[in-house]
């Protein structure tokens, strides 16, 4: 439930320990004389980023961590920091490095500007190689067509919602990348905004061909049926 601060930012950690320092660093920069905490999820890393995180506490007190008994998908991650997290509203992002911390005040101002339940991230003037910005393009207009959406970047990480808007979400493998169609199926309204995007310093990409296309249709088909069968009415009247 909400607690002490206003913003708690949701991170799925995997194998990225070189870039958690400058990430908490950039954050606190971002969002200086702002309440929030970080909730670290460590996916189940080999590489020391658990390590890492409990180190980085010392100088980010504002750092949560929740540990993964082995790697368990985005997915999970998510679900497990929106269960940890204290805040009224919350922000995704990747630890990568390639989402920019400084975008998240906009998001976050969005919500209120556009009465929204979520505001979407989508990047502009991509920074990975054409065959990784073909593979997403792919994967978004699968996603888009088959559950007659219209979310210019469904693989985008920086999102901002309502606490409230995501804690009831049902959640599956692979449906970190539905959460604005989830939010709609549930009577949220999503905003879209331009976010920056930059090239990863270090660390290896966790996804490629099979997890992102063949993946991609896999989920969204999931998704389909479940807009088929959510259950849909409007209450008039109830008495007493």
């Amino acid at each position: 439930m909400p607690g002490s601060v206003e913003l708690s930012l949701v991170i799925p950690v995997y194998n990225e320990r070189d870039n958690l320092a400058p990430l908490l660093e950039e954050i606190a920069a971002a969002l200086r004389g702002a309440s929030y905490e970080v909730v670290a999820v460590d996916d189940g890393s080999t590489d020391g980023s658990l390590p890492e995180l409990k180190r980085l506490r010392a100088a980010h007190p504002g750092l949560r961590v929740v540990a993964f008994e082995r790697n368990a998908g985005q997915t999970a991650a998510l679900a497990a920091g929106f269960r940890a997290a204290r805040g009224a509203i919350l922000v995704t992002l990747d630890a990568d490095l390639q989402n920019d911390p400084a975008d998240i005040p906009a998001l976050v101002a969005a919500l209120g500007d556009r009465r929204a339940s979520a505001v979407a991230g989508y990047r502009v003037e991509r920074r990975d190689t054409a065959w990784k910005r073909l593979q997403s393009r792919i994967a978004n207009g699968v996603r888009n067509w088959l559950n007659g959406e219209s979310i210019r970047d469904t693989g985008c990480s920086l999102k901002a919602f309502r606490a409230e808007a995501v804690r009831g979400l049902p959640l599956f493998n692979g449906m970190h990348r539905f959460l604005p169609t989830l939010v709609k199926m549930h009577g949220g309204r999503v905003a879209e905004l331009p976010v920056r995007h930059r090239p990863r310093r270090s660390g290896r990409t966790k996804y490629g061909m099979w997890n992102r296309a063949w993946r991609a249709l896999v989920d969204a088909f999931a998704v389909r049926w479940m807009q088929r069968r959510a259950l849909k009415y409007h209450v008039t009247e109830e008495w007493p």
